[in-house]
């Protein structure tokens, strides 16, 4: 059983920065694409990024540019750096697993419980 546990959820103020970060606790063997999805209060739930195995990263548009994803596949750990944070980014963070590849549109079959961005104006 695959089991993520996110941090580094918090409130900031517009144009600040955030780095998530979710560990894979069972050191599961065969994850091979890792990212995030986000949900706004009120939206559908949207693709972030994803990197793979192979540290091949993908952004939505929305991320594009100010949003770094990074992996330390050893210890089964993804990062999300945040940065020139807005409002609308204001949302519950997802950190999502497959051990499939990265394929698009990204479908994970693992999802962490989520943690709260909140950027204030």
């Amino acid at each position: 059983q695959v089991h993520l546990v996110e941090s580094g959820g918090d409130s900031v103020q517009s144009g600040g920065s955030l780095t998530l970060s979710c560990t894979e606790s069972t050191y599961h063997a065969k994850i091979y694409c890792m990212g995030w999805f986000r949900q706004a209060p009120g939206k559908e739930r949207e693709w972030v990024a994803t990197i793979s195995h192979t540290n091949t990263s993908r952004y939505a548009d929305s991320a594009k540019g100010r949003f770094t994803i990074s992996r330390d596949a050893a210890k089964n750990t993804v990062h999300l750096q945040m940065n020139k944070l807005n409002p609308e980014d204001t949302a519950l963070y997802y950190c999502v697993a497959d051990g499939g590849r990265c394929a698009m549109p990204f479908e994970p079959t693992y999802w962490g419980q989520g943690t709260q961005v909140t950027v204030s104006s």
